[in-house]
């Protein structure tokens, strides 16, 4: 497929999305332009940014053929390990079956999946994520950073109000929210919703 084909589906796909923005606004992992086809599809980019083995993630990449149909799938996934992934949201319709697609995906390199409703809808991992990324934009200062992580090297773990305590110079919350979002600290994101007794650790670097 030439270039200047490979720019026209791309232009297309992307003047058909929505121009509606879907909640939550922001991101921490997405690279480049951030254009969501519905609010599926946004709801998988919130997965992406608290999945730890992702590193960038984006939206509507460029297409690949698929048995002679140009596909531009919702996300181009860059993972930790090199791998290259493409998925599409639970509520894709593709125009080529999907066996076809997943074959084009594997000549160049790379793997793709349409993903089903259970692996974004099913227990608090989608709720979770939403919640910290009311706050993608923020950033800690670093003497709040340096605060907490201090109490977690001396505890090992703290309830979430208690780490709450740590911040002097920003909002708690919001503090909390934007370090668990760039990987300074973890919470369990599928027990259950985040609350005050949510274990928080230090993740290791």
């Amino acid at each position: 497929m030439g270039i200047a084909k490979q720019a026209a589906i791309l232009r297309a796909a992307r003047n058909s999305a929505s121009i509606r923005s879907y909640h939550p606004a922001g991101t921490v992992k997405c690279d480049g332009v951030r254009l969501f086809r519905s609010q599926a599809a946004r709801d998988v980019g919130c997965i992406l940014d608290v999945n730890p083995s992702v590193t960038a993630w984006r939206c509507m990449p460029s297409p690949f053929g698929a048995d002679g149909i140009a596909h531009v799938p919702d996300f181009q996934v860059f993972d930790e390990d090199g791998r290259t992934r493409y998925l599409d949201a639970p509520d894709r319709i593709v125009s080529v079956d999907v066996a076809i697609i997943t074959a084009e995906a594997r000549r160049i390199g790379a793997h793709y999946k349409l993903l089903d409703r259970s692996e974004i809808y099913d227990g608090f991992r989608l709720r979770n994520a939403r919640d910290l990324l009311r706050y993608a934009a923020h950033e800690t200062p670093l003497g709040d950073r340096v605060r907490l992580l201090a109490a977690l090297d001396e505890h090992g773990s703290l309830p979430l109000a208690e780490c709450l305590k740590a911040f002097q110079e920003t909002k708690p919350v919001p503090g909390i929210a934007s370090l668990i979002l760039h990987g300074f600290v973890e919470v369990d994101l599928d027990e259950a919703p985040l609350g005050p007794e949510t274990a928080v650790r230090r993740i290791s670097r």
